[in-house]
């Protein structure tokens, strides 16, 4: 497989080249020599009635000298000749003829073409017949004209020679064309390849160079992956500044604490001052998994590439997940799912669904207030469309909040938490394609989550 483009191009144009110039000199080398085999029989035909006048005018006695020079360079070849008698009496010419084939008739209506060989060498016959008197003798005389082979094969050799010669220096022709066309036609590439190579790593503006329109759907692809980097990155640097900024206070908690446990004047005080350095410990650990967790749903923008999800089944088992778990007091509220059908399966990412859904009940119970005793989980199919709605009877989100609520590192009103509970959602469900709304309700927060359903799956339920 060739590396270089400009190699590649000049063997895809060339090659059918070379083909066609192959195939024309074979076909251009049978037809030299059917001609030449036309040519040269004509040659002998014209030598035996050549030899057939003479041999009427002198009685067999000689030849004029047209027709000597005539048999001794037709074609380029000498021409051997043999006569004899109706009685099969010898004439004049060469003593012994090539033998025609055996199936020959004894009497001739036409001139007969025939190979044969004569003294070891391959040559080519013409016999024929013409009536006439000789000293007394009237009957059909028989006179045989040969040539040798060799000269027909030379004839042809230099012919197609010449030939195979021409198409040559044409393909030679075409392939230094060629490759000057390819090598000014590839240029503007070559130029965009440098410009890249110069560009700096801290440089990922999009391409702005003019090239030729094959080469655009390139720049555009280079354009975009560019872009993606460019934002992949600003979006690590801007992780790094606010994981720098968020964990600066909690680790400078845990520092004091357990400065605080090292001076403590009893083991009773040290005891409750490790009790707090746990909590904040943990607290720390709790920010650092969700800052890590909202970095993941930017990265995630491939969600098909993990397969069909069953949404009911991951509800299903978030909630039971959530129940089950103690980082959040939830004893006092009761959680309830209801689906409208058995299976609502969408192509996603499992883990980060679930992280999804697992914040927003963890929202819900952490800012639900004291009167919060209810959450309400309902999963639907809307036309195209899944819906999952998250509602608590809690204290709720004011309309003029919900903007902040989404907000990274912020909440509507204060309390626990890190503010990144509905961002991690919101982010998700973006990457899936979906979005993620704070709707309107009469008492407590309402957070809809909606998440587009491929067509052939639409079709499958609707049938």
């Amino acid at each position: 497989m060739f590396r270089s483009l400009r190699a590649r191009l000049i063997l895809i144009i060339l090659t059918p080249l070379l083909l066609i110039a192959v195939l024309f000199s074979v076909l251009e080398f049978r037809n030299t020599s059917v001609r030449a085999g036309d040519i040269f029989d004509r040659g002998l035909l014209s030598a035996a009635l050549a030899v057939s006048r003479d041999v009427a005018m002198s009685g067999g006695d000689a030849l004029t000298p047209p027709t000597r020079r005539l048999i001794s360079d037709t074609s380029g070849g000498e021409v051997f000749y043999h006569v004899y008698a109706p009685d099969g009496v010898f004439v004049t010419g060469y003593a012994t003829p090539p033998p025609p084939p055996q199936d020959t008739p004894p009497i001739l209506s036409e001139p007969l073409f025939y190979d044969a060989t004569y003294q070891g060498r391959n040559v080519r016959v013409l016999r024929f017949q013409d009536g006439a008197t000789l000293d007394g003798v009237t009957g059909l005389f028989t006179i045989s004209v040969w040539q040798d082979m060799a000269v027909r094969a030379s004839f042809v050799r230099t012919v197609a020679s010449r030939t195979v010669a021409v198409m040559a220096l044409l393909l030679l022709a075409v392939a230094l064309i060629v490759w000057f066309g390819v090598r000014f036609g590839l240029k503007p590439l070559m130029d965009l390849e440098d410009a890249i190579a110069s560009r700096t790593p801290s440089d990922l503006t999009p391409i702005r160079r003019p090239v030729p329109a094959e080469a655009l759907g390139i720049v555009a692809t280079l354009n975009g992956l560019l872009d993606r980097v460019a934002r992949r990155i600003s979006s690590k640097d801007e992780f790094i500044s606010n994981a720098a900024h968020q964990l600066r206070n909690p680790i400078a908690g845990v520092l004091a604490l357990a400065e605080a446990v090292e001076s403590a004047p009893s083991q009773k005080a040290a005891k409750a001052r490790s009790a707090e350095l746990v909590a904040a410990a943990r607290q720390a650990t709790h920010l650092t998994n969700q800052m890590l967790s909202f970095e993941r749903a930017k990265g995630s923008d491939t969600p098909h590439q993990h397969g069909d999800v069953d949404l009911v089944d991951l509800c299903g088992a978030v909630i039971d997940r959530f129940r089950a778990t103690s980082s959040v007091p939830h004893d006092h509220v009761d959680i309830s799912f209801v689906a409208a059908e058995s299976a609502l399966s969408i192509p996603g990412d499992t883990v980060m669904l679930q992280e999804a859904v697992l914040n927003l009940l963890t929202n819900a119970v952490l800012h639900g207030g004291p009167g919060l005793s209810g959450i309400e989980v309902t999963l639907a199919r809307v036309g195209s469309l899944v819906r999952l709605v998250v509602q608590d009877n809690g204290v709720g989100i004011a309309p003029e909040d919900r903007v902040l609520a989404v907000g990274r590192f912020s909440q509507a009103q204060a309390g626990p938490g890190t503010g990144l509970g509905l961002p991690i959602a919101a982010r998700v469900i973006e990457s899936h394609g979906g979005r993620l709304m704070i709707g309107d309700a009469a008492r407590g927060a309402r957070i809809v989550i909606e998440l587009p359903v491929p067509l052939p799956a639409v079709r499958t339920q609707s049938a």
